[in-house]
């Protein structure tokens, strides 16, 4: 098969499904990061937090050495199943990360203003601590508004409006989860 879903991913893209699980741990980690940084005073680690953000939205899991951990190690150690959910909206929630964790990172270590840094990454923490816990993104679902009243257009993620049965919709074509042919 020659389609365009089974050809090599570009570096700088994003997954397309891809698993919530490393999502999962990826927000975990985030947690751990800023709780550190606010609770041991250090700073410096929002620029950790902000690298991290910075290159999952870039290049997806591929650079980020958070992500890599998550996909590599962490999920198969604990045998963490695949659970695929659309990128597109992870890629935005990766941007709104990149807004809060640089956010905090200027007013920290730009300004002297750890106090209100503290307080944004207390918002990231949040964010995080709800997709880490419960496996709800809150990115995805600002998303999911955006793409109803229009501001984001459907082709951004055509499976974003049925996601739910795009697992059938590949099974019928003999496509696995993650679009590709299931093999016997």
């Amino acid at each position: 098969m020659t389609s365009d879903s089974h050809q090599k991913p570009r570096f700088f893209s994003f997954p397309h499904p891809m698993n919530s699980s490393v999502a999962r741990v990826v927000a975990a980690g985030v947690v751990v990061m800023s709780l550190a940084t606010i609770f041991l005073d250090q700073p410096w680690i929002t620029l950790v937090i902000a690298f991290g953000f910075i290159t999952r939205f870039l290049a997806g899991p591929r650079i980020s050495p958070l992500a890599i951990l998550a996909s590599r190690v962490i999920v198969p150690k604990f045998g963490l199943p695949y659970r695929p959910v659309a990128g597109p909206p992870k890629r935005f929630a990766a941007a709104i990360g990149i807004l809060f964790s640089v956010t905090a990172a200027i007013l920290s270590l730009g300004l002297g203003l750890n106090g209100i840094a503290y307080i944004v990454l207390a918002g990231l923490i949040f964010a995080a601590s709800l997709e880490s816990i419960f496996g709800y993104c809150l990115g995805c679902q600002i998303f999911g508004y955006l793409m109803k009243w229009g501001f984001i257009p459907e082709n951004i993620c055509e499976d974003c409006l049925d996601f739910e049965q795009r697992t059938e919709r590949l099974a019928a074509q003999g496509l696995g989860p993650d679009g590709k042919p299931i093999s016997n």
